[in-house]
């Protein structure tokens, strides 16, 4: 896929014709530049650097979820855990002192 560059155009007002009392517009001149090289590579480069700034982030969500899943399952034990103790007839501050590692 390749991308379109925007062409650079600049409207110059004609200075040699001025408003001499009589109503008179003063002339507009329309000058596009081409693109050279140096445009070109930038801004591929910047096109590049979205990208990479794109896949850093994905990067960096999915290194998130990676450390949250321990998290979850440790929750999911301990939650588990409660609920056996519980349903032994103990309280739940005795089932969560004993979930915690006391006695």
């Amino acid at each position: 896929m390749e991308l379109e560059q925007p062409s650079v155009c600049l409207i110059i007002t004609d200075s040699m014709a001025k408003d001499n009392g009589k109503g008179k517009k003063s002339k507009k001149s329309k000058k596009c530049a081409s693109s050279s090289g140096s445009r070109r590579i930038l801004w591929y480069a910047f096109g590049a650097g979205g990208l990479a700034a794109r896949w850093i982030a994905a990067f960096a969500l999915l290194a998130i979820a990676i450390k949250l899943y321990p998290l979850k399952q440790e929750a999911k034990f301990f939650n588990a855990c409660i609920e056996e103790t519980r349903n032994s007839g103990t309280s739940v501050s005795a089932a969560v002192r004993f979930c915690n590692g006391g006695t």
